[in-house]
């Protein structure tokens, strides 16, 4: 897979309030709401003295209330870039795995039809809420960002006796699709309720010329890797944030 590529398809399918591309990093801000939408993210060749860059998204997230926060990515990530941030102060957190399945090479033959239910995104809204248990007070800012998808979302979810058991999103962007906010009810987990919805997810997905899927997932959800991993999804690269330590 072309890691850029699937980079480019993630910041489209979890797009920013706005954002500023300054020498090959793209700077995105989103008030706040997830690191993923407010964070610099180094990712084509720079020419301008790396120190020099720091101090200017420091100052510009500074002036916009935020805390410049740092995306360092595998495929493109300086060893000096994550040395100088580490030096001025800025701690590692939540390091986290992209993952990638060759849709040819899926394995439906425990697909079971008809577990996806779709959603506009107001219901799916309310239903990703209750099962995650996200406060009210972020939905504005969560549907902000899922209204300027500008690509296909797809909002599923899937019940048992009508209450919602499971859901996610995903993002359709040429043969790329990218599966987020995959989330299951504490009762319903280890019983094969998410593992279903992923399957009808990615045959959505291949039904809409898909040909490669991708996902993010934190290193220390142990369960989510092992579950992704059986569906055939395979560790492609890593990224991980460095955030001031007063943050």
């Amino acid at each position: 897979m072309d890691f850029r590529r699937i980079e480019e398809a993630a910041l489209n399918a979890w797009p920013a309030v706005s954002q500023i591309t300054y020498d090959g990093w793209v700077l995105r801000f989103a008030n706040g709401y997830t690191k993923r939408a407010n964070s610099v993210n180094p990712i084509y060749p720079a020419k301008i003295e790396m120190q020099k860059k720091i101090e200017h998204c420091e100052r510009v997230y500074n002036r916009r209330g935020l805390s410049p926060i740092f995306r360092l990515i595998e495929p493109f990530e300086s060893s000096d870039l994550d040395s100088a941030l580490a030096e001025r102060g800025y701690e590692k957190f939540h390091p986290t795995r992209v993952m990638g399945l060759d849709l040819n090479a899926l394995d439906s033959t425990n697909s079971k039809k008809g577990i996806l239910m779709k959603h506009r995104l107001n219901p799916w809204l309310k239903i990703f809420s209750l099962l995650s248990g996200y406060s009210p007070e972020k939905q504005p800012l969560h549907k902000k960002i899922l209204e300027n998808i500008p690509t296909t979302p797809l909002f599923v979810s899937s019940e048992i006796s009508g209450q919602p058991t499971t859901c996610g999103l995903g993002v359709l962007q040429d043969e790329l699709i990218g599966l987020f906010d995959i989330v299951t009810h504490p009762e319903y987990r280890n019983q094969g309720i998410g593992t279903q919805l992923v399957r009808e997810m990615l045959n959505w997905g291949q039904e809409q010329g898909a040909e490669q899927a991708y996902l993010q997932v934190m290193e220390s959800n142990m369960p989510a890797r092992h579950l992704y991993t059986k569906l055939g999804f395979q560790d492609l690269y890593r990224y991980w944030y460095r955030v001031p330590k007063s943050a």
